[in-house]
């Protein structure tokens, strides 16, 4: 049986400084063919304000973080739509251990979360938002508030503000 294809790319490589791991590509995301795309999400915003990016990057931009030294990835590489709107065991434990091993093989410096939810499928369910006590791997790991339009009600900037701290200060 031939394996179902990813609906966008996995941009993990080794040497990256961080990577950014969503739930799963959300509907425009899939449209578009490119990571964060509904015109409302604040990821590219964010990584601006925050000092990740030296400029606002465009969604299908996407490929260019990797001059940065950024990548990106889902925990459901198979499917899109809100979490709601999944697969039951898209986001089950075979998909966070494919999402393991994508990572111990990569080994970026940072793994961050967009979402509490996805960070919980894989840190477990008492995860906080902010960097967990636990690494996977020789990876450090942080959990941010999702920049969803549909999670603007637990909107936070702080954490990913810490985390831009937290890359800044990565030795080489």
């Amino acid at each position: 049986m031939a394996k179902a294809a990813h609906i966008l790319p996995d941009r993990l490589k080794p040497g990256l400084k961080l990577v950014f791991c969503g739930t799963a590509a959300g509907r425009q995301s899939a449209l578009q063919q490119a990571y964060y795309a509904h015109g409302q999400n604040k990821f590219w915003t964010t990584l601006h304000k925050t000092g990740l990016t030296p400029r606002l990057f465009a969604p299908q931009d996407y490929e260019g973080l990797w001059e940065l030294g950024i990548g990106l990835t889902d925990i459901a590489k198979h499917v899109y739509g809100m979490d709601h709107q999944l697969p039951k065991d898209a986001l089950g434990p075979q998909a966070v251990a494919a999402l393991k091993a994508r990572i111990l093989k990569a080994k970026p410096r940072i793994l961050a979360f967009t979402s509490l939810n996805g960070g919980r499928r894989v840190m477990g369910p008492k995860a906080v938002a902010g960097e967990q006590p636990h690494l996977l791997g020789d990876t450090r790991v942080f959990i941010l508030p999702s920049p969803s339009p549909l999670a603007a009600n637990h909107w936070n900037i702080k954490p990913w503000r810490d985390l831009a701290k937290a890359v800044a200060n990565l030795k080489d």
